[in-house]
């Protein structure tokens, strides 16, 4: 008998992906656990292979479609069935896609349907007659979504509306991209981090010449590991350190408890830019790793994130991000929280800068530090001790070495 395989719940919160390529068509005979195709999520490019043996009915959505969670993405049977008639409707690889339980037989013209007040007040509203509704609650109940279900059947199908997409404006030529793949992923992240979390920014800036002399120091070493040594795994070592003497930067709000959940461990988010967006793999354990094995370890999660090879499992798990458009040159950023985290550091260009010492004016390499923090967990003073403690980190060579070395 035929079945369907959906587009199973991979966790994360993840409820759609997007089509990337086919790896098989319609009449393809497949084995199990052969890819099927290649789908991308907000997370990764995952292949996802079939549940099943057979051939291959029927591809239910092209490349470039965005696909819901609990979707058919292909009918597998033997060669010749319909992929229609029969299918068995199967949950493999989509758990938490449970089917509605069946509905019971719409009660009788002399029963009485059963059914909450709201749900009552609601098909009146409507204009639904609750005994011709099949319930799926318990004992029969009538439910909302039952009335929903009603409701669009009595609508019967959506007539398409007609969409025209302008190639002109008042002013030029317009040329209008999909917006897919990272770069929606990103989108919806970001929109999802505005509505949730209470941004604020603080900004200061660090002397950056015991940082300057530390990575001079370490260079060597880091190329005879075959190792480029940038400033970010100090600065993550440091933003460590920072972080254990301020733990409420290391959380999360869990909204639905009501509850500041402190995180006990540091793995530290490294933005990294991607032709068509921004991928955030995740440096885990930071605190228990030196700063030569951090940028070892950065080295590999950027090509990957570059590449589309990360694992799911290198971008799960971050306690604080860190951003880095020092290269891109700038004087300060705003940087949007990579929530659930409740902070995020944006760290700019290392540059020699005229500022005051004592009533002299002279010129020092400086690190502009830039703290987006929520709100509602993180008050303006707790934000500003914590860069002030980073700010002492930085500038104290002693202090930095320490940290840079550590690998509890």
């Amino acid at each position: 008998m035929a079945k369907h395989f959906r587009f199973p719940d991979v966790g994360e919160g993840i409820t759609e992906g997007e089509i990337v390529r086919w790896l098989v068509a319609e009449g393809d005979v497949v084995k199990a656990d052969q890819p099927l195709a290649e789908i991308e999520t907000d997370k990764a490019v995952v292949e996802m292979p079939s549940p099943y043996a057979g051939t291959v009915l029927k591809l239910h959505f092209k490349e470039k479609d965005i696909v819901k969670v609990g979707a058919a993405l292909v009918t597998i049977g033997e060669k010749g069935e319909s992929s229609e008639a029969g299918a068995a409707e199967s949950s493999a690889g989509a758990a938490t896609a449970a089917a509605r339980p069946a509905a019971l037989p719409a009660p009788s013209s002399g029963a009485e349907p059963q059914a909450t007040p709201k749900v009552r007040n609601l098909a009146r509203e409507w204009g639904l007659d609750l005994s011709s509704v099949a319930g799926t609650g318990p004992q029969g109940r009538i439910t909302e979504e039952d009335l929903k279900t009603a409701k669009e059947k009595a609508a019967g199908p959506p007539v398409p509306a007609v969409k025209i997409k302008s190639k002109y404006d008042f002013y030029g030529t317009l040329e209008r991209l999909p917006l897919r793949g990272i770069r929606r992923a990103t989108a919806k992240r970001m929109r999802e981090s505005l509505d949730k979390a209470a941004h604020v920014t603080h900004f200061d800036e660090a002397e950056a010449t015991a940082l300057v002399r530390v990575r001079d120091r370490m260079k060597p070493e880091a190329a005879a590991r075959g190792v480029k040594l940038t400033y970010l795994p100090l600065v993550v070592k440091a933003v460590v350190a920072a972080l254990k003497l301020h733990p409420f930067l290391n959380a999360v709000l869990d909204d639905e408890e009501e509850e500041i959940v402190l995180k006990k461990y540091y793995n530290i988010g490294i933005a990294v830019d991607v032709p068509d967006g921004l991928i955030v793999p995740v440096v885990k354990m930071a605190d228990q790793k030196t700063a030569l094995d951090i940028a070892g370890e950065i080295e590999t999660l950027a090509r990957g994130a570059r590449e589309r090879t990360l694992d799911l499992a290198d971008l799960k798990g971050g306690t604080f991000s860190i951003t880095n458009v020092g290269v891109l040159g700038g004087e300060a950023a705003t940087p949007i929280i990579n929530y659930p985290e409740v902070a995020i550091l944006a760290t700019l260009r290392i540059a020699d800068r005229v500022r005051a010492d004592n009533g002299r004016i002279v010129i020092k390499k400086t690190l502009p530090l830039c703290l987006s923090f929520d709100h509602r967990v993180i008050d303006g003073a707790a934000a500003a001790r914590f860069v002030t403690d980073l700010k002492t980190i930085f500038e104290d060579e002693a202090a930095l070495e320490k940290a840079t070395a550590s690998s509890e």
